[in-house]
């Protein structure tokens, strides 16, 4: 069985280092990495998505955690397709921004912030701690063959990288696509990202752990807010897993890890410390012996 990685999809969210899960003295960015880091083996850089992440952050997070910690870090909004807001960008390129949300994106513009992004990301691709980069795509991202050459462009930009794709179109792991879905990421070299979300909303996606790719899996934790696509991230995200709700996903994660050499187990349901102690339990969960 592949090892198991449980860990939690920020660890600077205001609102987790309000809740006093992190210790007095150590609530500074040094402090908070370093304890995050001595509680859980794995984070997602979910900051990344909203800004490009910068390479220094990226050499001090190196320093600041051990060896076996991984980080997986979310791809910018720019490279998934999502609406993007000039104050986003780095000041020397808002002028190049799109006009509006579903605005075209230059591509000497995109080609820059993939360039500038890969560049952050380095010094933890080289150190061995970059676990995935995350492409979570919209939900306007459709099966088809305009999805499919988004993917090519996708996979062909980050040769070399351990890259994962989460759809948020229900459509991608429908019962009867599901097996073609798998096959096109496998064939990309990227790996499927399952989750677990409310169930039965328009955009709800089945509650699934694909294997796509031998050396990784992962699957993330989003909560099971009836508010999901609608509301203040807070509305989206806020849920308190109960233990039954873990325990009832163990046997799908236990599955997926034999099949991979290591799986990632990532909740991201950031309020106040929610995520951190469906982590823990989660955690606890899967170290018990199986029956």
């Amino acid at each position: 069985m592949g090892e198991i990685l449980v860990g939690a999809c920020s660890w600077t969210d205001r609102r987790l280092v309000a809740s006093g899960w992190y210790p007095r003295g150590r609530r500074d960015a040094e402090g908070r990495l370093r304890h995050y880091a001595s509680r859980l083996p794995v984070v997602e850089v979910d900051a990344a998505y909203y800004a490009l992440p910068s390479r220094r952050n990226s050499e001090l997070w190196v320093e600041r955690t051990p060896d076996q910690f991984r980080f997986d870090v979310k791809a910018f909004s720019l490279l998934t397709g999502h609406p993007t807001r000039p104050q986003a960008l780095p000041a020397d390129l808002r002028t190049r921004a799109p006009a509006g949300p579903r605005a075209p994106v230059s591509g000497a513009l995109l080609d820059e912030v993939w360039g500038r992004f890969a560049e952050a990301v380095e010094p933890l691709r080289k150190a061995g701690r970059l676990g995935a980069v995350l492409f979570q795509f919209p939900p306007w991202f459709a099966p088809g063959a305009p999805a499919e050459r988004a993917l090519e462009d996708c996979a062909e930009r980050t040769a070399g990288w351990p890259i994962a794709v989460e759809f948020r179109h229900p459509g991608w792991w429908e019962a009867e696509r599901a097996d073609g879905t798998r096959a096109l990421l496998s064939g990309l070299g990227a790996t499927a990202v399952g989750v677990d979300m409310a169930q039965g909303l328009t955009g709800s996606t089945p509650p699934v752990a694909p294997v796509s790719r031998p050396a990784l899996a992962v699957v993330r934790f989003h909560g099971r807010s009836r508010a999901w696509g609608r509301g203040s991230k807070e509305d989206r995200f806020r849920h308190d897993y109960d233990v039954t709700e873990l325990a009832a996903w163990v046997p799908r994660l236990r599955r997926a890890a034999r099949q991979t050499d290591e799986l990632h187990v990532l909740f991201n349901n950031c309020c106040a410390d929610a995520a951190v102690r469906a982590a823990e339990t989660m955690r606890s969960l899967l170290t018990r012996p199986c029956r």
